[in-house]
C-alpha cells in the first residue's frame, strides 16, 4: 500500500446474527481508494453499501480480512485505535445530525473539539467553513432556521473543518431537491480536492454521478463491478 493509497480491503466477509440466524452480509470485497479520488457506490438497497461504510469509518468491527485505514489495520484493531482513526474521517448522513440547540457555527466547531483546537482558534475556523460553504450569513442561525440544503451544507462544512483524509458520504443528498442536491455534492467535490482528501459516497441519485472519478457497484454483497468514468 503506498502512501496515497487512504483505503485498501482484501477479502473483507462481515456478518449479521449468530449460529443459525447468522447471514453474509459482504463477501469478499477488495477496493483501494486513493488521496483525491472521488468514488460513487450505488446498488440496490439492502446490498451491504452502509454496511460497508460503517466498517471503513471504524464505527463497526472488522469481523474477516484486511481493511487499511490511513495504514492503520482495523482488523482486530482496539476500541482505542478505531477512535483514533475515525478523527481523520468526515462522515456526512442523510440526516444531516445536527445538533438543535446548537447554532450553525457551533454544530461545525463540535468537530474540532476532538482535536483539542483552542476554543478561539476552533471558532474562527468554524466560520472561515461556513463561509466556504456559502453560509456566511447564517453562522448563528439554529437549524429549525435552516433549509433542507441549508443543513446539509452545515454537515458538509462540519465533517471537512478537521480537514481528514478520507470523507464517507451516506445518501447526502436524498433528502434534497434537484439543485440542492447538486450544489451539496459539487461543493463536498470541489472542498474535498482542494484538501486533497478522497471522498466515497453511497448514492441512489443518478444526477450525481457525474462528479465519480469512479463508480463501483454492489449487489447481494458484492462489489459486482467498477466502471471507470
Amino acid at each position: 500500500m503506498n502512501e496515497k493509497t487512504i483505503v485498501h480491503i482484501k477479502n473483507l466477509n462481515h456478518y449479521f446474527g449468530g449460529k443459525s440466524l447468522r447471514s453474509q452480509v459482504l463477501s469478499d470485497i477488495n477496493l483501494e481508494i486513493k488521496a483525491g479520488e472521488v468514488i460513487i457506490m450505488t446498488g440496490p438497497s439492502g446490498s451491504g453499501k452502509s454496511t460497508l461504510l460503517t466498517l471503513i469509518g471504524g464505527l463497526r468491527s472488522v469481523q474477516e480480512g484486511s481493511l487499511k485505514v490511513l495504514g492503520w489495520e482495523l482488523y482486530g484493531a482496539s476500541d482505542e485505535k478505531l477512535v483514533q482513526v475515525r478523527r481523520h474521517i468526515g462522515f456526512i448522513f442523510q440526516s444531516h445530525n445536527l445538533l438543535e440547540f446548537l447554532t450553525a457555527r457551533q454544530n461545525v466547531q463540535m468537530a474540532l473539539e476532538l482535536h483539542n483546537e483552542p476554543d478561539r482558534i476552533a471558532k474562527v475556523k468554524a466560520e472561515e467553513m461556513l463561509h466556504a460553504v456559502k453560509l456566511g450569513n447564517r453562522i448563528n442561525y439554529y437549524p429549525s432556521d435552516l433549509s433542507g440544503g441549508q443543513k446539509q451544507r452545515v454537515a458538509i462544512a462540519r465533517a471537512l473543518v478537521s480537514q481528514p483524509k478520507l470523507v464517507l458520504a451516506d445518501e447526502p443528498t436524498a433528502a434534497l431537491d434537484s439543485k440542492s442536491g447538486r450544489d451539496v455534492v459539487d461543493l463536498m467535490q470541489q472542498l474535498a480536492k482542494e484538501q486533497g482528501c478522497a471522498i466515497l459516497m453511497v448514492t441512489h441519485d443518478n444526477r450525481i454521478l457525474d462528479v465519480a472519478d469512479r463508480t463501483i457497484y454492489m449487489e447481494d454483497g458484492r462489489l459486482f463491478k467498477e466502471v471507470v468514468l
